[in-house]
């Protein structure tokens, strides 16, 4: 059976399980979180309290106008302990794709977003040999679950960010801290390697790289045996490449062949490629040129190029051959203004594209919470909403540029 592809755009909102939920226990990133020295500012705590206040999500979803919510479905929530399945875990998962759908909403989930069961990073994570059939247990698990109501599924987030940020995205301090918290992580668990998916260490990448295209492979599998008709694929993080000068060129071909060469050939035979883009790389001689004066930036000091959205789709387009999913794109910032006139720049561009043919079926705004963003935790801004965390109520507040996203996809015809 083939996959039978969404017949209209998706309008979204993206979020993952560990920066949004609050309380995850079993994962990874909460036991690296707790290590001394640890690469994270501090642990994700209570996060959004999404896990309890997934409802008022949807309400914002379903408030803004769009038709399709993608979050992830955790394995730590649905297997904590090896052999271990909390059927409660599926419970809530199923309740949410009810939920989804009772308010118009296409469900669209992530089958891995990061985060893993710790059990599963103290065997080695993504690097033991035996990864890719213990996660095609895991995708055949929730798709025997909710598969029949979601729209598409993606079975990893960015999988060739740690060799994006190996190709010198990372300052060495932060390349230091990392193997300092892995090393720790490892000796707190008396095991032999603990190892992340998103926390990595040089030396590690092409053996992680080589862990991911085989878990993808054996996930898209799985997923089909299943629902043979359900749309699969993953998502890539895609820098907008360029090049002021001959030897900028050369850099810059030289990263996209090393970043996202290995996955046009691990895609191949996928239903889509999903696409997150934020910002732009612009390559002088002697690498990349830091953002100039007067150019608008983010919080942290990138500069912001909306065109770079429609370079990326296009540019992984006609990589991969396959249909792209904007899984994510976003601006992170204090100011909403900004995110007011980047999403007004950045989106009809994504739209005119459609309209000359090029297969794009949806696009998913990171995010719709300000939420823990990783290693920089709550100190930088994404979200199309608020969380009030200062108060302990966790009350969710649509700021202008929520509606102005609903104002673009209220007008926008496709």
């Amino acid at each position: 059976m083939t996959a039978i592809l969404p017949d209209h755009f998706l309008w979204g909102a993206s979020t993952a399980g560990h920066q949004v939920d609050g309380g995850d226990t079993a994962a990874d990133t909460t036991f690296l979180e707790s290590v001394s020295p640890s690469v994270f500012k501090e642990p994700a705590g209570d996060a959004c309290r999404s896990w309890e206040r997934w409802a008022d999500d949807l309400d914002l979803i379903k408030g803004m106008g769009l038709n399709s919510y993608r979050f992830s479905v955790e394995w730590a929530r649905i297997e904590p302990e090896e052999g271990n399945v909390d059927q409660d875990a599926l419970d809530h998962y199923d309740r949410m794709v009810d939920g989804c759908l009772e308010r118009g909403i296409d469900p669209a989930i992530t089958l891995c977003h990061f985060t893993i069961p710790s059990w599963f990073a103290a065997k080695g994570g993504w690097l033991n040999h035996d990864a890719p059939a213990m996660f095609a247990d895991e995708c055949v698990r929730v798709l025997d679950r909710i598969g029949d109501r979601v729209a598409l599924a993606v079975t990893f987030n960015e999988p060739d960010l740690p060799r994006i940020l190996d190709n010198g995205s990372l300052p060495q301090e932060a390349v230091d801290l990392q193997r300092a918290c892995i090393n720790a992580a490892t000796k707190k668990a008396g095991v032999k390697q603990y190892r992340s998916g998103n926390v990595v260490i040089p030396e590690e990448v092409t053996q992680l790289e080589f862990g991911f295209i085989r878990a993808h492979r054996a996930a898209v599998q799985a997923v089909r045996s299943v629902r043979p008709e359900l749309p699969v694929g993953l998502s890539l993080a895609v820098i907008d490449e360029s090049y002021r000068t001959e030897e900028g060129k050369k850099l810059a071909m030289a990263k996209r062949r090393s970043c996202y060469g290995p996955w046009a050939q691990a895609v191949q035979g996928d239903d889509f490629v999903g696409v997150q883009n934020y910002e732009r790389e612009i390559f002088g001689d002697d690498g990349p040129v830091p953002a100039q004066p007067g150019e608008e930036v983010n919080e942290t000091g990138t500069a912001l190029h909306p065109e770079s959205l429609v370079n990326a789709v296009n540019y992984i387009h006609h990589l991969t051959g396959l249909p792209v999913v904007v899984t994510e794109h976003g601006v992170s910032t204090q100011d909403d203004e900004l995110r007011c006139r980047f999403l007004k720049a950045s989106i009809p561009p994504l739209i005119e594209l459609v309209r000359d043919g090029v297969p794009v079926l949806g696009y998913f705004h990171w995010s719709l919470l300000d939420n823990y963003e990783w290693i920089s935790a709550f100190d930088v801004h994404f979200g199309l909403c608020s969380v009030d965390r200062e108060h302990g109520t966790f009350d969710r507040t649509p700021k202008k540029s929520a509606g102005v996203y609903r104002d673009i996809v209220a007008n926008t015809v496709i």
